[in-house]
């Protein structure tokens, strides 16, 4: 459990942005409420009736007292007007890579390969209409001009994620920005998605040709920020951020067990231009207020309004690699001979929390195989792990993403953390499984959920610095209003590991 920010929150900045002409570099220093944590370094080189852009991006963010290193690449192959040729990106976080790579064939379709630690799978896509990668998106910022009031939509494509975007721009006007290098008049920007233009914006100030020289956007309730400079300014030392503490949430007050093992009613405030952050799934129920939000948390209902689990809920992929063999293997050994869908569950919950031998805060986002091999991560790790599991007996999991209350962690008291666990689609609802702590119960506020991939994880976290908790107590109405048939279902027990699992804590 913790905060996680990784290369996603970085990618907005370089996505509408190219170097300068030719073969000359624009290096930026990447800072986070003033204290330099890494750079950046991006070329755009027009070769024949092809441009290539290349983005690096380097920092390193502090999670409580352990170091964790970042780095994201980028390589775009356009054509002069801004059609995608193909492209490569790649990220690493504390040694895991993950990277995909696309070019359009012959009919129209883009071959694109993925590998993540070493898994690797292939694929066709069909590019997304109207999608443009990072020249499209300068040429098309230059084609609507700079006067001040202009509003547009552009269609973004991110090839890390393989997921379109519609972003909508608005020219604010031309300001003078104080550089590390000098002061420029530049032409200042602000995105935000389309569908939902109450989140939070992307502040960009780009020169006449359209190339980023300025970014700023919230980060976690801190201001990240990017600057053009030369490359001694951005190779100068970087600084520690703290990001952890920056992620947490404080309780207005002690939440004792015998609170948290019922249901509990929150009365939070969100900034009046923020989208409701919170997600319902059948244990929260979310109220919108002038001021904000009332959630009730409590055991899980049936909810009319939910269609149940998605095809993505029970097939593997990436990060969740549910048809491993070893995966499959254990997980019919942990659960045995039972046929009850919560008896299976509990069990698997139960290996998960003592198969992670190793609390690692130094794990970036690693995937279901590779967290079952080193037996070490945090809790998206037994998330990752715990939801594969469950697939490989053919029950329906996602992950969610969210917070959790702590009496203390990390040198905070009376916290909310970030944190993830699973949900089970057992007796037509979601019910959820914590194998990190151990239990669920209701000091876990939901953000989002998703089918494993880590983009849900990191766009969940975007929200907290706009979160503040200004009452937790007792709900007029319990939860449920009948007794719950899964009272006691995650109660820690007694750890047996199966015969097939590695011993050790590395990999095999």
């Amino acid at each position: 459990m913790r905060a996680r920010p990784r290369f996603v929150v970085i990618a907005a900045f370089l996505a509408v942005s190219s170097a300068h002409a030719a073969d000359i570099g624009t290096w930026m220093a990447v800072t986070i409420d003033g204290r330099k944590v890494g750079h950046a370094e991006i070329h755009r080189i027009v070769d024949g009736d092809r441009v290539v852009t290349t983005q690096v991006l380097d920092y390193r963010l502090m999670r409580w007292k352990t170091g964790l290193p970042l780095r994201t690449e980028g390589r775009f192959e356009e054509s002069r007007t801004g059609a995608p040729l193909a492209f490569t990106a790649s990220a690493t976080s504390a040694g895991q890579t993950t990277t995909v790579e696309g070019f359009a064939r012959t009919d129209g379709t883009f071959q694109v390969s993925r590998d993540v630690d070493g898994q690797a799978s292939v694929g066709l896509l069909t590019w997304p209409t109207a999608a443009l990668l990072s020249e499209g998106q300068r040429l098309d910022i230059v084609r609507h001009g700079f006067a001040g009031g202009t509003t547009y939509t552009m269609r973004t494509f991110d090839a890390l994620k393989q997921e379109v975007a519609d972003i909508a721009l608005t020219v604010v006007g031309d300001e003078v920005v104080e550089l590390p290098s000098g002061n420029e008049t530049l032409h200042h920007l602000r995105q935000t998605f389309a569908a939902r233009p109450q989140g939070a914006a992307i502040d960009i100030w780009v020169d006449d040709r359209g190339d980023t020289r300025r970014s700023v956007r919230p980060m976690l309730g801190k201001r990240m920020e990017l600057l053009a400079c030369d490359e001694a300014c951005a190779h100068a030392p970087d600084q520690d951020v703290d990001i952890l503490r920056a992620a947490m949430v404080g309780s207005p007050r002690t939440i004792p067990r015998d609170m948290s093992d019922a249901a509990l009613r929150y009365t939070i405030e969100v900034p009046r231009d923020r989208r409701n952050p919170y997600v319902e799934t059948g244990e929260q129920e979310v109220v919108a207020h002038d001021y904000g939000y009332q959630l009730t948390i409590g055991p899980p209902q049936v909810r009319k309004d939910d269609d149940g689990p998605t095809p993505g809920d029970a097939a593997p992929n990436p990060w969740v690699q549910s048809t491993a063999p070893e995966i499959v293997e254990a997980a019919r050994e942990v659960v045995g001979r039972s046929g009850n869908d919560r008896d299976r569950m509990a069990r698997l919950r139960r290996f998960v929390s003592g198969y992670i031998a190793i609390n690692d805060l130094g794990v970036g986002y690693a995937s279901a195989l590779e967290t079952f091999q080193t037996r070490r991560g945090d809790c998206t790790e037994h998330a990752v792990l715990l939801a594969a599991m469950g697939r490989a007996i053919g029950i329906s999991t996602r992950i969610v993403s969210g917070l959790v209350y702590m009496p203390r962690y990390a040198g905070a008291s009376r916290v909310f953390v970030p944190h993830t666990w699973v949900q089970a689609w057992i007796k037509d609802r979601w019910v959820s499984f914590d194998s990190a702590i151990g239990r669920f119960d209701a000091t876990h506020i939901a953000l989002a959920v998703g089918d494993g991939d880590p983009w849900r994880f990191f766009s969940s976290l975007g929200a907290l610095g706009s979160i503040t908790i200004r009452k937790v107590d007792l709900p007029f109405r319990q939860m449920p209003t009948r007794p719950d048939p899964f009272q006691g279902m995650n109660r820690p027990e007694p750890y047996h590991p199966p015969t097939n699992v590695p011993a050790s804590g590395g990999k095999p």
